[in-house]
């Protein structure tokens, strides 16, 4: 009987007719030829290339990313915060951070990169490479404001980034000057009406968020408000307190001290429903339901094994009762969100800002 040779490749095993099992790796999966002694060698032959063909497009098509994912985290990773420190986006990224090195195994390193407005920092991320080892943690005014705000921005909020989740919101609270005879939204209103081009309200400058809420609240009440621009919202605040000024808007970890402290009346709160943080602040309504939120985002291109991973292991770090101690500390509250969420969510309100923008008459060559 004559013995046939042992064929070297699953090709040679099709060839020649072996009877026995044949497996052979391209380097993913396995393959399996069989003696098939009814089909023709050169059919048998194609049917075997084709099946090779077939597997090599497909791993080629997959491996990057399942590779990158799978070695991920191999170097430190870093949350650039376009941001100056010490801020509520600044305090946030830093205690995700630190709950995230012991789950990854890297350090994760805060790198603030203030100047424009956030619009340095931002971009900076744009032009990161996706590898998983460079996160964008902005505040809301800076990637939805600045677009419609500037002429033009080095960056691309839709093209340019793949959002991750939101982090935490601020709300927004609407204050006084103790001495300033309102009490609440409506009595603010009668007063400004009685007294038009009487009332001036701070902001942290133009196109800022508490100088936005301040030319919505003018439209929705058709009322006369003076805008007075500072350099950020602390000297805005500081001199609401002093009666410089007697009206402004201010986040809540920024204001709520000197409303505890009785230096500021607080007569609401930009929702349209109370905050848990301070339940007994009555809604300021639907028409100025504004609130800051803080969000991760990763370059364009970060494969979705990676963002998963970091969505993951964020999400265990804010439910920790230590962190939703520290978000309260800061005025601020975890949200439910999630890749799909956040990211249906921004369209629309881009749209929103660069039209209330435009209203305004907010502008930054």
């Amino acid at each position: 009987m004559r013995r046939l040779p042992i064929p070297s490749t699953a090709e040679n095993a099709a060839r020649v007719g072996y009877s026995s099992l044949f497996r052979f790796h391209t380097g993913h999966q396995e393959i399996e030829v069989k003696k098939n002694t009814t089909i023709h060698n050169k059919r048998r032959r194609q049917l075997t290339i084709a099946a090779l063909a077939a597997v090599a497009a497909t791993t080629a098509g997959i491996s990057p990313a399942f590779a990158q994912a799978s070695n991920w985290p191999s170097k430190p990773i870093t949350f650039i915060v376009p941001q100056a420190p010490g801020g509520a986006n600044d305090v946030i990224a830093r205690a995700i951070a630190q709950g995230l090195e012991s789950t990854l195994g890297q350090p994760v390193i805060v790198d603030n990169r203030p100047g424009a407005n956030g619009n340095l920092g931002t971009s900076q991320v744009a032009r990161s490479a996706p590898d998983g080892h460079t996160w964008l943690v902005t505040a809301q005014s800076a990637y939805t404001i600045n677009p419609a705000l500037y002429a033009s921005v080095p960056f691309d909020p839709i093209k340019d980034f793949t959002p991750v989740m939101q982090l935490a919101v601020a709300p927004y609270l609407l204050v006084v000057n103790p001495k300033f005879p309102a009490k609440n939204l409506d009595e603010l209103v009668a007063y400004a009406k009685a007294n038009p081009g009487k009332v001036e309200f701070a902001s942290a400058g133009n196109g800022t968020l508490n100088h936005l809420l301040g030319e919505m609240l003018k439209k929705q009440r058709n009322v006369e408000l003076l805008h007075v621009p500072y350099k950020g919202a602390a000297a805005a605040a500081t001199d609401v307190v002093a009666g410089q000024l007697p009206v402004t808007f201010g986040s809540f970890p920024g204001v709520m001290p000197f409303v505890t402290s009785g230096k500021l009346r607080v007569l609401g709160v930009a929702s349209d429903k109370p905050t848990s943080l301070a339940p007994d602040i009555p809604p300021l309504g639907k028409d100025l339901a504004v609130t800051s939120w803080y969000g991760l985002f990763a370059p364009a291109g970060t494969p979705a094994p990676v963002i998963d991973k970091v969505y993951g292991a964020i999400t265990k770090v804010l439910a920790t009762p230590a962190m939703q101690e520290r978000l309260k500390v800061l005025g601020a509250e975890s949200v439910e969100s999630n890749p799909a969420s956040f990211k249906a969510s921004l369209p629309g309100e881009l749209a929103y800002w660069k039209k209330v923008v435009k209203d305004s008459g907010a502008h930054i060559d």
